[in-house]
């Protein structure tokens, strides 16, 4: 793949940007998703062995992931490359999620559904590019044995975070309700591809995990607090307990029941903060506070 840094940006924003894949599956056939940002990061970079000491011995490491896919192949953690993006929910979805105070809307139900089916075909396509190119990918929330876990620590988590992943990759920082605050905001999902490559890393700018938040920077804001429908968030944290409950059971619930498909999603820690769009603060980011 000619010039592979861009390549693959290039890869992720075409299909994004062009592909009819990126619906949300309604009538107006309203896009889910805006333009991405991309971002790379060494399969060496202390921060993937720092997640397994933090979160758990569950948790993979670049290279394990990986393995998984690719058992007869000899790799090592510096032979491989993380690629991840953020793809932002579009104004018209975050409209909608600014608008809501206790019931999901149709718009964010449709992107946490069908927006992720086109996250997962990303995936997939970035995957499948870089092998055709004659590299090995894998996008390690594709692989059979992903799953959820608990941490001693953290309690439900996953085998493979794609915010963290994100997070290594200097695409952003976390928010008080563990959301991760970009430079196009926090209404957002993240996607990964593992690949055995060398791509220069993304610098990361800045030098604390929540360096983004203005709770952990100032002791101000807490707007995620006051937007939380069931008390989830508080100056302690998030509380996923709570939280899973209200996404899996009230909202899918209300989604079948008044939009007709099956499916749930909520999102209201992600609007109506100064994290939304940009970093708070950050004028001259692609997508500022201000430029809502």
């Amino acid at each position: 793949m000619e010039n592979t840094k861009l390549g693959i940006e290039t890869l992720i924003k075409a299909y994004i940007n062009n592909s009819p894949e990126n619906t949300l599956g309604n009538a107006d056939n309203d896009r889910a998703w805006g333009e991405p940002l991309v971002g790379f990061s060494r399969g060496d970079d202390p921060l993937y062995r720092a997640y397994k000491e933090h979160v758990g011995p569950f948790h993979w490491t670049p290279l394990e992931a990986f393995r998984l896919a690719f058992p007869e192949i000899e790799a090592t953690e510096r032979d491989l490359t993380v690629v991840s993006w953020i793809l932002p929910l579009t104004e018209k979805t975050r409209a909608d999620l600014r608008k809501a105070t206790a019931c999901t809307p149709e718009s964010c139900a449709r992107t946490r559904i069908f927006g992720e089916a086109v996250n997962v075909k990303l995936r997939q396509h970035v995957a499948a590019a870089l092998q055709e190119a004659g590299v090995d990918a894998v996008a390690p929330l594709c692989l059979p044995e992903y799953k959820v876990e608990m941490s001693e620590r953290y309690g439900y988590a996953a085998t493979w975070s794609e915010r963290h992943a994100a997070h290594a990759s200097g695409l952003g920082t976390f928010g008080l309700c563990d959301g991760l605050i970009t430079p196009i905001g926090k209404a957002m999902r993240c996607g990964s591809v593992v690949a055995r490559i060398a791509v220069e890393p993304t610098p990361r700018p800045y030098a604390d995990h929540r360096e983004y938040c203005l709770f952990f920077t100032h002791g101000a804001c807490k707007l995620c607090i006051a937007r939380c429908p069931v008390s989830a968030l508080s100056e302690s944290g998030h509380d996923k307990v709570k939280c899973r409950a209200y996404l899996f059971e009230d909202t899918k619930k209300y989604v079948e029941k008044n939009y007709g498909f099956e499916g749930y999603g909520c999102g209201f820690c992600q609007s109506s903060v100064p994290c939304e769009s940009g970093i708070p603060g950050c004028e001259q980011g692609p997508r500022s506070k201000e430029g809502r």
